[in-house]
C-alpha cells in the first residue's frame, strides 16, 4: 500500500478517522453523506482525485456519465490518493435496492448512485469502511485487503501465460465473484477480485489461480 511521509498508509490514516458523527440514517441503514466523505478525504490528502468513467455512445466520442448493457445500468468511479487509484462500481438501484431497467433509468437515478460509488471509492481506500463491511474486525479487514492484491498480481502473471491461461482465469474470477455476490446479477458479474470481500473465498480463489498452467 501507498506510504505517507509518517509512514502510514492512506489505508490506516482514513480507516483510524472518527466519522460517527457524519454518518446518518436512512430506512434502516447507516451512510455516510458524499460531500461528508470527499470533505474528510481533501482535509488529509489535499491532492485526492476521483474519476467518473464514462460510457462511450457512438463512433463520434459522445459520451454519458453512466453504463448499461441494454439490461441494467451502472456506474463506475475511480478515487486516486498518492498515485493509488481504487476504482468501484456500483448497480444504479431504486429506492428498495433493486436494479432499474435500462430503459427507465434518468440522470438523477444515475447521480444518485454516482455519488455512492464515490463513498464506496472512499471506503475501500479506508475511510468509514466498517459500514460497508458490519462487524468485521480491523485485522480481518486489512487481510481482505492483502487477499485482493495479491490475487490482482496472479491474475496479471496467469493471464500472461496463454490465451487458454486467460480463459480459465476468467471463469475462475467470475465464479468466485458469483460465490461472494450471490444475489449479483450475472450481467454485472465481471470476475473483478475487487466485489469480493469474503477471505475465505479470495483464500480459494488464490489457490486456483496458483494451479493455472500454460
Amino acid at each position: 500500500m501507498t506510504e505517507t511521509n509518517q509512514g502510514k498508509s492512506v489505508f490506516s490514516v482514513l480507516s483510524a478517522l472518527n466519522v460517527t458523527d457524519k454518518i446518518k440514517e436512512k430506512n434502516g441503514l447507516s451512510y455516510l453523506p458524499w460531500a461528508a466523505a470527499w470533505s474528510e478525504v481533501k482535509k488529509i490528502y489535499p491532492d485526492a482525485t476521483f474519476k467518473i468513467y464514462e460510457q462511450i455512445l457512438d463512433g463520434y466520442g459522445n459520451t454519458r456519465f453512466w453504463h448499461d448493457d441494454g439490461h441494467t445500468g451502472w456506474v463506475e468511479v475511480g478515487v486516486t490518493i498518492l498515485g493509488e487509484e481504487v476504482v468501484e462500481t456500483l448497480a444504479i438501484m431504486d429506492f428498495k435496492n433493486k436494479s432499474i431497467p435500462a430503459d427507465q433509468i434518468t440522470s438523477v437515478d444515475a447521480n444518485k448512485s454516482l455519488k455512492r460509488c464515490l463513498v464506496k471509492a472512499l471506503a475501500e481506500q479506508g475511510l468509514a469502511i466498517h459500514i460497508f463491511m458490519g462487524e468485521e474486525l480491523p485485522e480481518e479487514i486489512s487481510k481482505t485487503l492483502e487477499l485482493q492484491d495479491e490475487v490482482m498480481e496472479l491474475i496479471t502473471k496467469k493471464c500472461a501465460l496463454s490465451d487458454k491461461a486467460k480463459s480459465e482465469v476468467g471463469k475462475l474470477c467470475k465464479t468466485a465473484e458469483k460465490e461472494a455476490n450471490p444475489d449479483l446479477e450475472e450481467d454485472m458479474v465481471r470476475g473483478d477480485p475487487k466485489n469480493i470481500d469474503d477471505a475465505d473465498i479470495l483464500e480459494k480463489l488464490k489457490k486456483r489461480l496458483l494451479g493455472v498452467r500454460k
